[in-house]
């Protein structure tokens, strides 16, 4: 059987992520992409899914390709989700999208190689 995803993926995942500055998004995807694997956006799903409550990586600025919380799995995460965007000014409260042409975040090829320098390739 085939590894989709290799051992390490979930650490730079979490090193992506970590560049996302407060303010703005990016999608599964875009972070997938940016790892070199732009079809695994669900395998970032399911790997910020994955982290404790208190971990410092701000795993709500990553939403889905439509510009949606995801809603699918834990009522309460996607509920915190709303939350956090909404104080990053980032998710108006009464809207149900976000507005990728303003806030979605492009990646800096120098940022993310940096972020990932000493992780596994």
């Amino acid at each position: 059987m085939t590894r989709v995803v290799r051992p390490g993926f979930r650490a730079r995942v979490y090193a992506v992520v970590r560049t996302v500055p407060a303010g703005s998004v990016t999608t599964y995807g875009d972070v997938a992409s940016v790892l070199g694997s732009p079809r695994v956006a669900r395998h970032v799903g399911w790997a910020l899914a994955a982290l404790p409550s208190d971990t410092d990586v701000p795993w709500h600025r990553v939403i889905n390709a439509r510009g949606a919380v995801p809603s699918r799995g834990e009522v309460g995460r996607a509920e915190v989700q709303r939350r956090r965007l909404a104080a990053e000014s980032v998710l108006e409260e009464a809207a149900d999208r976000i507005d990728l042409a303003r806030v979605r975040h492009r990646f800096d090829v120098d940022e993310v190689a940096e972020a990932l320098q000493g992780l596994d390739p």
